[in-house]
């Protein structure tokens, strides 16, 4: 890619006259020439500026065109300008190699012929340009040799989380039909028994008395399949920042209540029972749908992983936030689970021992948590059980989905 270069000339002599004539040959269109009556000046210059080329007169008072030299040769920053020699002193053998000793590529002889003044001038300044191009471009490769290798970092990144993005929908597709066969075949066989039963006469099995049991086991199986389908669904919101909450004056202590009450029978069939303590009220402003589903969740994982063991919960209330408290002495979570639980479709591996799930319950009671701009978080070992607090101010703020990602 072409470049603009200026390119700037260093003359030294002397004598003003000879600058003068000497600038009035190698002047043209983009090019800046720089005088100096003296070594000293020139040094002067070359500190500031650089140059494509530097004329030098040998004969000068004080420090000479060959000790200029020597010195720009020694100095990183100037050893590299060409250094073209004016002298008068003829063209014998010893003095031309004292001056390419010191370091000069070329010599012109006074007086001063103005072609090869411009031609050798033309030569040193065309060389110039091309190595200020050259070097553009190597610059220009390298940032886009930087990019591109930015690219492929990227890119890779995306593919391992295209990847990761598929394995997740196989897991999660694998999950859901797993979980959702358990129901429905437990319902199918239950269907199937009756109608044994009605083909062979056997109107006992549906007698009054048994009616309500077989009620229950049928409302057990639908709303485990409703679960699994809600918080899909609520997953889906998530992603697309259209889960809302819709606040208003709920009673937390009430509510509490209603939850523990229904989930009585779900502990008994686990061994276990629920102690809620919990003040006469509570009031706040949440949403009361969704504040119920992180209670449930919480109580649900305890009673899931608790080992028949009595499951704490305790409402409190301070400095104008509710504070929930779940605690179980079930199989714990290793610190390293512990933030890790809180993402969709994560589950330690103790927990796929000792129950079946999506691992979609934490992810949406943290996300519930953060749209009513709360906290949750969990304090456990392996094997001492799990406490999970839950930190919701008395009048929530409503949030966005992606408000609470932020």
């Amino acid at each position: 890619m072409p470049i603009d270069v200026e390119s700037k000339l260093l003359i030294v002599d002397d004598l003003p006259e000879n600058l003068l004539a000497l600038e009035a040959l190698i002047r043209s269109p983009g090019r800046a020439v720089y005088r100096a009556t003296s070594a000293e000046e020139a040094l002067a210059l070359l500190l500031d500026h650089e140059f494509a080329l530097a004329i030098l007169d040998v004969q000068m008072p004080g420090m000479n065109g060959f000790e200029l030299a020597e010195l720009m040769r020694g100095t990183e920053r100037t050893r590299h300008i060409p250094i073209i020699f004016v002298t008068a002193a003829g063209r014998e053998s010893n003095y031309a190699f004292r001056g390419y000793e010191s370091g000069a590529v070329d010599f012109l002889y006074k007086p001063l012929d103005p072609h090869a003044v411009t031609g050798k001038v033309n030569i040193f300044v065309d060389l110039h340009c091309h190595r200020k191009a050259l070097r553009h471009e190597m610059d220009a490769l390298a940032v886009a040799n930087c990019k591109q290798e930015e690219l492929v970092q990227q890119l890779r990144h995306t593919q391992r989380e295209l990847e990761h993005a598929v394995q997740m929908r196989d897991d999660f597709m694998s999950m859901v039909s797993h979980e959702l066969r358990t129901p429905l075949n437990t319902l199918y066989l239950e269907t199937q028994l009756r109608q044994l039963h009605v083909s062979k006469g056997n109107l006992e099995s549906f007698a009054a008395e048994r009616l309500p049991a077989m009620i229950e086991r049928d409302q057990r199986q639908i709303r485990n399949m409703v679960r699994l389908i809600d918080d899909m669904l609520d997953v889906t919101r998530m992603r697309r920042d259209a889960l809302s909450i819709q606040p208003k004056p709920v009673d937390l202590a009430a509510l509490a209540r209603a939850v523990v009450e229904s989930l009585r029978q779900q502990a008994e069939a686990a061994g276990s029972v629920i102690e809620l303590e919990a003040p006469r009220e509570l009031q706040g402003v949440w949403d009361e749908f969704r504040i119920e589903q992180v209670l449930t969740n919480l109580l649900t994982n305890a009673l899931r992983y608790g080992r028949g063991k009595p499951v704490e919960m305790v409402l409190s209330e301070a400095g104008g936030t509710a504070r929930i408290t779940v605690r179980d002495q079930g199989i714990g979570i290793a610190p390293e689970d512990q933030e890790r639980i809180f993402e969709q479709f994560e589950r330690t591996d103790d927990s796929r021992k000792h129950a079946s799930g999506l691992g979609l319950g934490l992810y949406i009671t943290r996300k519930i948590v953060c749209l009513h701009s709360g906290c949750i978080e969990v304090k456990s070992s392996p094997g001492e059980g799990a406490l999970f607090q839950v930190e919701l101010p008395l009048q929530a703020v409503a949030k966005t989905a992606s408000e609470a990602r932020a």
